[in-house]
């Protein structure tokens, strides 16, 4: 059970860091980095990913364990990919009316700015299933 437990989060993590690197080579690294919900790798891909791959190669791939943890997998992939992105794509429209209106005086208050990166490209998806693979077979061999 901790070899499952362990490796998904040590997946999800390392996503998560390499996540930070890969923004901080484009511009100063910065904390928030680490938090963020979009970006290459997905970590969301990753920690799935590497869920089902472990719970594969330790309770077989024909347990029902494995099953839920594959369609638990695809509704989470399917979320990262499709709604959030949509989300994000709403956050920018809105982000640009409130800009536009603020410039015209047309509001009386502020607003917050919304997210407008928070979910993840094909290939960002594809980049955290491969990590999250290869870091639970790694898992499987050594321990």
């Amino acid at each position: 059970m901790y070899q499952i437990l362990i490796t998904s989060l040590v997946a999800g993590i390392i996503a998560q860091l390499s996540k930070a690197f890969f923004k901080s080579a484009k511009t100063k690294l910065d904390w928030r980095f680490f938090s963020s919900y979009s970006g290459m790798p997905s970590s969301h891909a990753a920690f799935v990913s590497a869920l089902a791959m472990i719970v594969g190669l330790t309770e077989k791939f024909s347990s029902p364990v494995f099953a839920v943890s594959l369609v638990f997998g695809l509704l989470v992939i399917r979320d990262a990919l499709g709604a959030r992105r949509y989300l994000g794509q709403h956050g920018e429209i809105i982000n640009s009316l409130v800009r536009d209106l603020n410039k015209d005086k047309m509001l009386d208050e502020t607003y917050p700015r919304l997210l407008e990166n928070i979910g993840h490209t094909p290939a960002q998806i594809i980049a955290g299933l491969v990590l999250g693979i290869i870091i639970s077979l790694a898992s499987y061999l050594i321990f």
